[in-house]
């Protein structure tokens, strides 16, 4: 079993090889001589190369506050290797890190790398990622703002993953003729990564562009991972190897199998409008074909049905005409339509709704 004091033989960063002495002293120039992406990957490689057997990462925020949390290091070697063995990444496959190395994500491109010996090229963490297109990729992770962006540039990348934020239907629409094999993932820092992941193109099962939806498809967890239901249908999670004790997040799945699940949406986020439950992010995704600009659905307090169901949008006011929610049932037809200049957002990009309703309130 490999552990974080190891650097596998094969592990290249930017094309060059590396002892432990050499990366150490490549860290030191990235931090006092390279740019700001380079400072964080250097800043995080010297972490990893320390003896401490723990590090600590930045939860996103999505949900709370950002926090900072305590890691084991060898949590994270366990996690590179599931992912390997899911991807089949072998000694000298090409990986491309395109995330900042402060959060979870871009950590571990640089622990997969090192751990399973990837040649992984680092280049700057910007919403149009600029990378060589000419060079062979077998393994690249991004979010989904840079997915959009290079989705027309990614014909010599084999796998990418996309985690951070869903995928909207209409990204799933641009991505479904591309060669290169797409995932979502699910996961948390807290979970050292992702642990599970769900193949969002080349689907044999899908006849047609206009029939894919990302609600419809299934979550597929990594190896040594447990999953099951607590009493509100959350997701709980058990990982001997990455965690200490179970996780029981927040949320709410439907279990297809015991390795396989749908996400339905956050448990903190359901509205009981008129004694019917809702998931927010379902209608969200019936409605994401309709309309182009940035939106989601929330609730306010209503008289006759306890909460009824808003429908929140980012930019100038629009026409909003009846027809776009044909789609759908008329319980689940918002009752408001609200607009706002710019919504509340973590570092990371994610909406943050209760603080972008409290500035909707004060507008």
């Amino acid at each position: 079993m490999p552990d974080y004091k190891t650097i596998h033989p094969h592990f290249k960063l930017n094309g060059s090889a590396f002892t432990t002495t050499t990366l150490k002293e490549k860290a030191h120039f990235f931090i006092e001589e390279g740019a700001v992406f380079e400072k964080e990957i250097g800043e995080f490689l010297l972490q990893w190369l320390e003896d401490s057997p723990v590090l600590h990462a930045k939860t996103s925020g999505s949900t709370g506050a950002p926090k900072a949390i305590e890691i084991q290091k060898q949590a994270m070697v366990n996690s590179a290797l599931a992912t390997g063995l899911y991807f089949n990444l072998k000694p000298k496959s090409t990986a491309l890190l395109c995330l900042p190395a402060t959060y979870i994500a871009g950590k571990m491109m640089l622990v997969r790398a090192m751990v399973l010996g990837l040649e992984i090229d680092g280049v700057s963490p910007q919403s149009d990622v600029d990378f060589n297109r000419d060079t062979v990729y077998d393994f690249v992770a991004m979010v989904p703002m840079q997915l959009l962006k290079t989705k027309d540039r990614l014909q010599n990348i084999k796998q990418l993953i996309v985690g951070g934020a869903p995928v909207s239907n209409a990204l799933l629409d641009k991505i479904q003729p591309l060669k290169t094999t797409i995932y979502e993932t699910y996961g948390m820092t807290e979970t050292v990564s992702h642990i599970a992941v769900k193949q969002l193109n080349n689907l044999s099962t899908i006849t047609e562009v206009s029939t894919v939806n990302t609600a419809l498809l299934s979550f597929e967890i990594l190896p040594n991972i447990i999953i099951y239901q607590d009493d509100r249908e959350c997701l709980v999670i058990e990982a001997p190897l990455l965690l200490d004790s179970k996780i029981v997040t927040n949320d709410i799945v439907e279990l297809q199998s015991t390795t396989t699940f749908k996400w339905l949406g956050r448990f903190d986020n359901v509205i009981n409008s008129g004694g019917v439950k809702m998931h927010p992010e379902q209608i969200e995704a019936a409605l994401k074909r309709q309309i182009h600009s940035r939106f989601f659905i929330a609730s306010e307090a209503d008289d006759r049905l306890g909460e009824a169901l808003i429908l929140v949008i980012e930019g100038d006011e629009m026409i909003i005409t009846p027809s776009v929610f044909a789609v759908l049932e008329n319980y689940k037809k918002p009752k408001a339509i609200y607009f706002i200049d710019a919504f509340a957002e973590t570092t990371s990009g994610k909406i943050q709704r209760q603080k972008t309703l409290a500035l909707l309130k004060k507008a």
